[in-house]
């Protein structure tokens, strides 16, 4: 039973197509020992792309490019996560600053994003399987 629809209309969200990831390579970033920062970033996409999916692959190779930057990890169905992992405040700090992640940023909230939340995060402790 699909409730998407019943809850897309109880929370007056609009409808969204399915568009599968550009990526197909999946992978849980590999971080340094800890500490280090986790920024989370939380999104409710508007409808359509308008030229998001492009700039996500831009910032996506300009974030692995910046000084401090770890990796990055995200998902995306009703709700989009994205995680990205650097080495300091000062490396975030940085990153945000970039021209044309200002621009990414700007877009976003203009024509990309019904809400967003960015968090910033202390890591202080991490473990795998």
């Amino acid at each position: 039973m699909d409730v998407a629809p019943s809850l897309a209309f109880v929370f007056n969200l609009p409808k969204f197509e399915y568009q599968p990831c550009k990526t197909t390579l999946l992978m849980i970033s590999q971080t340094p020992q800890a500490p280090y920062y986790a920024v989370i970033f939380t999104s409710i996409r508007t409808a359509g792309d308008d030229g998001y999916g492009d700039m996500a692959a831009e910032m996506g190779k300009l974030a692995a490019g910046q000084e401090g930057y770890l990796g990055v990890e995200s998902a995306r169905n009703e709700i989009g996560i994205t995680v990205s992992y650097w080495t300091s405040l000062e490396a975030i700090k940085n990153w945000k600053a970039v021209s044309r992640h200002r621009l990414a940023q700007q877009y976003g909230q203009q024509k990309w994003y019904q809400s967003y939340k960015v968090r910033i995060c202390l890591v202080e402790r991490d473990y795998e399987f």
